[in-house]
């Protein structure tokens, strides 16, 4: 191998790059691999979801700043570098009708303009592989549709000198692979649930798959399998940094680890595009790339 490997997180909010993919991007670090998140918000309008810090005045008026301060101690935990993008948090709009954006956020950003921000990133880090969300954004989040649509852009964007020209977005380089997270899973979910049930304990996965069948949520396809049950830890260390987001006691942690490593011991992907040969399924974001590099 003659070139390092690259791969490029791009995920909306700080926290979004612990909850989905952060085992699989500490295994590549821990390979070799150089890893850069790329947030495209501060998480300005998030809640303060761990409820021994709601009613906390000083997070409450520099939430930005504190969650900033989380990402620091996320980013080290993995091992990544991380860069943002500078957009402002859109928010998650709730009722019927919902309400409007707010103006100036993310959401309502120019794609092509925005997609610029990213391309920039792209040139200078140049990575192989991409990862980020489906059209879907996982969940209809507003701030992860939008960060699906720029990253397509700026997949095919980076690699376009007419569109983002050098002078202004860096030499042209072109990504080879990429992929959306798919870490939430029905196959998975089902089986972490059973697991716990054939050994006597309490799932925290049977509303969830309730709501899967209420929502009728579509089927993704699993084509990437990656293992990194040993990384699991760490995936959690990084979670629980992001303190106003994640309550420790919660039920994101209520599956005992050996259970998780024992019965579901992958992250899984979605190719989505990619410029390489690979066959499918694969265990290896890199998988085409590898031998060439």
């Amino acid at each position: 191998m003659t070139e390092q490997l690259r791969l490029m997180a791009v995920h909306a909010h700080p926290d979004d790059e612990s909850s989905k993919g952060a085992a699989t991007m500490a295994k590549y670090v821990a390979e070799g691999v150089d890893v850069h998140v790329v947030t495209c918000t501060g998480g300005e309008r998030g809640d303060i979801l761990n409820p021994k810090l709601q009613g906390d005045t000083y997070i409450q008026e520099n939430i930005h700043e504190v969650r900033r301060k989380e990402m620091d101690k996320a980013r080290e935990i993995l091992g990544v570098k991380q860069d943002w993008l500078g957009f402002v948090d859109s928010g998650l709009p709730e009722g019927d009708p919902l309400p409007p954006l707010p103006e100036g956020c993310f959401a309502l950003e120019d794609v092509d303009k925005a997609a610029g921000e990213l391309v920039r990133q792209i040139r200078s880090f140049r990575p192989q592989v991409i990862t980020t969300y489906d059209e879907n954004g996982g969940y209809p989040h507003p701030d992860h549709i939008m960060t699906h649509k720029i990253t397509m852009v700026a997949f095919d964007g980076a690699a376009d000198p007419e569109k983002y020209p050098e002078s202004e977005f860096g030499p042209v380089f072109q990504p080879q692979k990429l992929y959306y997270n798919q870490g939430f899973n029905r196959p998975r979910t089902e089986a972490l649930h059973q697991a716990m049930l054939d050994r006597g304990l309490e799932s925290p996965y049977g509303d969830w798959l309730k709501r899967w069948d209420e929502f009728e949520r579509v089927e993704r396809t699993l084509t990437t399998h990656v293992p990194c049950a040993d990384y699991f830890e760490t995936r959690d260390r990084a979670l629980i940094a992001h303190a106003t987001q994640i309550d420790p006691d919660g039920g994101w942690f209520r599956v005992p680890m050996e259970i998780q490593k024992e019965v579901w011991p992958t992250e899984e992907y979605e190719l989505a595009k990619s410029l390489v040969d690979t066959s499918l399924p694969e265990d290896d974001l890199f998988a085409g790339i590898r031998d060439n590099a």
